[in-house]
């Protein structure tokens, strides 16, 4: 085979694949928004930081910061809720409308006296959610949030959980994650992209 039937074909290939991307990318963009998105969480009875029943209407109309966490947890909490904290700070008047919850993965622990006076360590936006042992669990699972308790050599235990902060919007579909330390300014970056789709 000549050199120039080779480049030939190889200019070939590469035009095809610049045409099947191409192709991908247009299908992706023409996808319905919600398809693109995805809808998350459940129906649930639980209790709040301040004693109060919440159910999931709490989470309709806004956009919302979502965390699975605990209050024994030794760091990743800890430092998504700090995190959280500086968020809204940063963003000043252009989060308003925006709402942050905290669900905790360990209720057996976790009171709302306990989650009030955690939450409130780090900033007042942050809404605390605990409840019914088996509730909990039916929103885990809903959220698609791994959580597992792990013994401990002192008896006790902790919990491995999903470290990821979840972007929702009004309609309750999901928009996004934040990794844990993520890059702060790509962490800004996503939150605004959620309140302008909001």
């Amino acid at each position: 085979m000549s050199n120039t039937s080779r480049f030939a074909k190889m200019a070939i290939a590469a035009i095809a694949v610049i045409a099947a991307g191409a192709i991908g990318y247009a299908t992706f963009l023409m996808m319905p928004r919600a398809q693109a998105a995805g809808s998350i969480g459940t129906a649930f009875t639980l209790t709040d930081d301040r004693g109060q029943q919440i159910t999931e209407k709490a989470l309709a109309g806004h956009p919302s910061l979502v965390y699975f966490g605990y209050t024994h947890c030794p760091d990743v909490c800890p430092t998504t809720l700090y995190d959280m904290s500086g968020w809204f700070k940063t963003l000043g008047p252009q989060a308003d409308g925006l709402k942050a919850y905290f669900f905790s993965v360990d209720p057996e622990r976790d009171t709302p006296e306990v989650m009030h006076s955690y939450t409130g360590n780090f900033t007042d936006r942050i809404t605390g959610i605990t409840g019914n042992l088996d509730e909990m669990q039916k929103v885990i699972k809903g959220w698609r949030i791994y959580a597992k308790k792990v013994p401990s050599p002192d008896g006790g235990y902790t919990m491995d959980h999903t470290a990821s902060v979840l972007l929702v919007d009004a309609g309750g579909n999901l928009r996004g994650t934040i990794a844990y330390q993520e890059n702060n300014d790509v962490a800004l970056q996503k939150i605004r992209n959620l309140l302008l789709q909001n």
